[in-house]
């Protein structure tokens, strides 16, 4: 199984831009699909982006165009670029690994948390007004 330990993350006005990483550990990174939530204080934790092994990105509807996730298999970490932050992206993001996975897998599969077998510790992000 995959274990992920989280940088990035602070503190950042409105309109501003901050970048996550998840470094993953153990060999079984590439067979694995890989994903970011976050919960905001009072709220439960939703799905942001996610990326198959295949390639297949998936954004909610609140960060398309804004978020970019990336995944490189041989340094064995996963990215998530914010751009246009605004005060409503202001959560706990977290980073997250199914356990082995088919090549392919649908919105409706990695958007789900019970997908998803190993987690990150979370990292605060706060978006200023």
């Amino acid at each position: 199984q995959v274990q992920l330990v989280q940088s990035g993350g602070g503190l950042v006005q409105s309109g501003g831009s901050l970048r996550l990483s998840c470094a993953g550990s153990g060999r079984t990174f590439s067979d694995v699909a890989m994903g970011w939530f976050r919960q905001a204080p009072g709220k439960d934790r939703e799905f942001v982006a996610a990326v198959s092994r295949g390639g297949e990105i998936y954004y909610d509807d609140s960060v398309k165009g804004r978020f970019t996730i990336s995944r490189d298999n041989a340094k064995k970490v996963l990215s998530l670029q914010m751009n246009s932050l605004k005060a409503d992206d202001t959560a706990v993001y977290y980073c997250a690994a199914t356990s082995r996975i088919a090549f392919f897998a649908s919105y409706g599969y990695l958007s789900a948390q019970k997908s998803y077998a190993a987690w990150g510790q979370g990292t605060q992000v706060t978006v200023s007004p």
